[in-house]
């Protein structure tokens, strides 16, 4: 059903790949088959190993072992006496598990498995890391492990371990694994926010504040950057010293400005009311991936956005339960009343942040997340931001996968992100955690992504992990497989995906219809 919607649409999706968002003409679409969706346990992160046809996949309490064939379910691995297993991930014949302690702010361990062990088996290796490993990936040779460890406090916020990211040393093979862990001490809490980072957990030092989510290697393995979200912020990690050399904040978004409206309420009976409003948006990524273009090299961030919501400490509100100081802001009184539920009063922002002068009124007004892709070059200079561009995709072309009673959270919640390259091009896979399905960006060029398609079904809910496999390559073919782990319908799915070039008729009527509107409107 999927591959026909596709054949279906794929007139309209040329079209769009050329001038949808008036960026430069995209060469090929990407073609998505999907081969099978299979429920399990549970399905939050996936991993796809070739040489074992298998595909791997968590859910709360083990991995899910399932043929690359046909999703079918072959077994599973569990790690004993742990508290739940985050991540997954698998090279040159080794799966390494992440898996948090009973007691989250213990340390946990990440347990090695070999690809071809029987369900059921015990770990191979287990090397302890740091508190709640949340993210495990392997760099492109293989030869390391790096792992985020976030570090979350106990709810009632007396008990908040620092958060650290622990290298694993698999260069003498898995029976010899060590790890050493690296932390955030030389780092003070003035050079993290003066570089629009946010350091603000009760009583909390630097390191025991900063949580790391998600990890992404470069692709020569010399360099890592590592997504801090509740801080707003990205480490960059030398991994030639194996040293945290940078912690880049990520400053914010201006929701006021062309090109960034959204839609701020679920109370204003409007499915995709997009509109400027004097909003902050702290970017907060979840998922961050890399990729060079030129010879130089680039991260991408999904940015979700996440708010610190505890019994013993929680930052946030809405808007209409602020204190606003309306006089000493031009911009908001010239909006107000902002704090109807109709307009912002439903929107979720933070206590943190806002309060210029300390004196209990909020002049600023700052939402989680951005609803947007970011790409910024390794030293964290913001090279292009997607705007409203997927509240406006699914706002004009797909209105009924609008879920507008997250308007005033976070929106479509992009969350999941894989850079995957084929014929020479970088597209970024970026899954939307609400909205649910895969919207693709070609980024070979990071300054002008361009809009390509959204791959999504009505089975699968939630994509919280992606992976890619090249499977065959050559000058003008190339594909591969896309996983896909979903965790509301605890779904796996797995796609073929290869680059289409787009036909030249499609491509002149598209610089026609282009040229069409640019004589119009002229």
């Amino acid at each position: 059903m999927l591959a026909n919607s596709f054949r279906k649409s794929f007139f309209a999706i040329a079209l769009a790949s050329t001038f949808t968002t008036g960026n430069a003409l995209a060469a090929f679409n990407l073609s998505f088959t999907q081969l099978w969706s299979q429920k399990g346990q549970g399905s939050e992160i996936v991993a796809i190993d070739l040489s074992s046809n298998r595909v791997f996949n968590t859910y709360s309490e083990g991995i899910e072992i399932r043929d690359l064939g046909t999703g079918t379910l072959l077994g599973t691995y569990t790690v004993p006496d742990t508290g739940g297993i985050n991540s997954v991930a698998v090279k040159n014949g080794v799966i390494a598990v992440a898996a948090q302690a009973i007691k989250k702010q213990d340390n946990g361990v990440i347990a090695f498995f070999n690809t071809t062990s029987a369900s059921g088996s015990i770990p191979d290796k287990v090397v302890a890391v740091g508190a709640k490993p949340d993210m495990v990936t392997f760099t492109p040779d293989g030869s390391k492990v790096l792992v985020a460890n976030e570090g979350e406090p106990d709810d009632t916020y007396t008990n908040d371990p620092n958060g650290t990211v622990s290298i694993v040393d698999l260069s003498s093979g898995i029976a010899s694994a060590s790890a050493i862990h690296l932390g955030f001490t030389s780092f003070s809490k003035s050079s993290i926010q003066n570089s629009g980072g946010r350091i603000f957990g009760p009583g909390a030092t630097v390191s025991q504040d900063i949580e790391p989510e998600y990890v992404t290697v470069s692709p020569n393995g010399k360099t890592a950057f590592v997504s801090l979200q509740e801080n707003n912020a990205v480490a960059k990690i030398d991994l030639s010293s194996n040293t945290i050399v940078e912690v880049q904040g990520l400053g914010v978004k201006d929701f006021s400005l062309a090109g960034n409206a959204f839609d701020s309420s679920n109370s204003d009976g409007i499915n995709g009311n997009l509109k400027n409003w004097p909003v902050f948006g702290m970017f907060q990524p979840d998922s961050i991936d890399s990729y060079e273009s030129g010879g130089l090299l680039y991260y991408v961030t999904a940015n979700e956005g996440d708010a610190r919501d505890y019994s013993g400490f929680s930052e946030e509100v809405r808007v209409r339960d602020l204190d606003l100081d309306l006089d000493n802001d031009d911009k908001v009184d010239a909006f107000s009343p902002l704090q109807n539920d109709n307009r912002l009063g439903r929107l979720k922002t933070t206590t943190v942040e806002g309060d210029i002068d300390g004196d209990g009124l909020y002049e600023e007004i700052y939402s989680y997340g951005t609803r947007s892709f970011s790409i910024r070059d390794e030293n964290g200079q913001l090279i292009y931001d997607s705007g409203n561009l997927i509240e406006n995709i699914l706002a004009r072309k797909f209105p009924d996968r609008w879920v507008d009673n997250r308007s005033d959270d976070k929106g479509p919640e992009p969350e999941a992100l894989k850079i995957i390259k084929l014929n020479g091009q970088a597209y970024a896979l970026l899954g939307l955690e609400r909205t649910s399905g895969i919207m693709v960006f070609d980024i070979t060029n990071p300054y002008s992504p361009t809009y390509i398609n959204y791959v999504f079904n009505e089975v699968d809910i939630s994509p919280e992990g992606l992976d890619f496999s090249l499977v065959y390559k050559n000058s003008k073919s190339d594909w591969g497989y896309v996983a896909v782990a979903n965790e509301i319908s605890r779904t796996t799915t797995l796609y073929k995906v290869s680059a289409v070039p787009v036909s030249p008729t499609y491509v002149l009527l598209g610089i026609g219809l282009v040229g069409l509107r640019i004589f119009v409107k002229s």
